[in-house]
């Protein structure tokens, strides 16, 4: 698979700016993983960034059978975080890949159960970590768990009856007005629901303070996310540039 050089410079340029607003926004000690967010982009810009000297590792993708089609190309050292809506015939394709690090989008008892019964057909492979989505925001288009003894029990299920799973936090995607308001220094609701609901699945699960991740926060709002406990935040155009339209997208360029 070829690389652009001119295209790979400019992809490690808008990256390495990132890294270092995401540095520049956490605290002493907090440790921060940027999911590079590739859907509809090329498996060339991917490679571009994961060789050196950039060597990033975790990419985000929304659509399953583009995700499967890139892991197939692509080397397996990238570690891929599957970001989209679960759909429930496509859990089959998501268990089957091998360096799959994430599922961020569980929002049902039913989902967590097929991906865990996918994945425990596959007993070479590495339990699948995910993320409990949280609709922080209230809003009915939104995916995610209502707030409060939904979210409790989903991680209580996944924690208890689902053991190739492992339950590394909870997400939220939020309200976009509120995303376009939050800056570094002014504070996002929906964070903070998602970080109360984290202090409230620990309590209630008897689980150390700390334990799940706070994965919030996306190219217009990440560095206040970051500012409010953010484990993990996704950025996608402002590294990879416009999206195209899904029907012109081409899994290499």
């Amino acid at each position: 698979m070829k690389v652009d050089p001119s295209r790979a410079s400019t992809l490690v340029a808008n990256l390495t700016a990132i890294q270092s607003r995401v540095a520049g926004a956490a605290s002493i000690g907090q440790n921060v993983r940027l999911v590079a967010v590739s859907k509809l982009k090329p498996a060339n810009d991917i490679l571009a960034l994961h060789q050196a000297p950039a060597s990033h590792v975790h990419f985000g993708e929304n659509y399953a059978q583009e995700l499967r089609e890139k892991s197939e190309l692509l080397p397996r050292a990238i570690q891929w975080h599957f970001i989209g809506g679960l759909q429930s015939g496509k859990l089959l394709t998501h268990s089957a890949i091998p360096n799959l690090f994430c599922v961020s989008s569980v929002d049902t008892a039913k989902k967590a159960h097929l991906l865990n019964t996918a994945r425990a057909a596959l007993p070479d492979l590495p339990k699948i970590s995910v993320h409990v989505q949280v609709n922080t925001s209230g809003e009915e288009a939104k995916s995610g768990c209502e707030p409060g003894d939904a979210t409790v029990a989903l991680c209580r299920e996944i924690l208890e009856n689902c053991p190739s799973l492992h339950l590394l936090g909870l997400m939220t995607i939020g309200a976009i007005a509120r995303s376009k308001a939050t800056t570094a220094e002014t504070e996002n609701e929906d964070f903070a629901t998602l970080k109360q609901q984290r202090d409230l699945v620990e309590k209630e699960l008897g689980l150390e303070a700390g334990r799940l991740e706070l994965s919030m926060g996306m190219s217009e709002d990440f560095e206040g996310a970051i500012k409010m406990g953010s484990g993990e935040v996704r950025v996608g155009s402002t590294i990879f540039g416009q999206r195209p339209p899904k029907a012109e997208a081409k899994i290499t360029a």
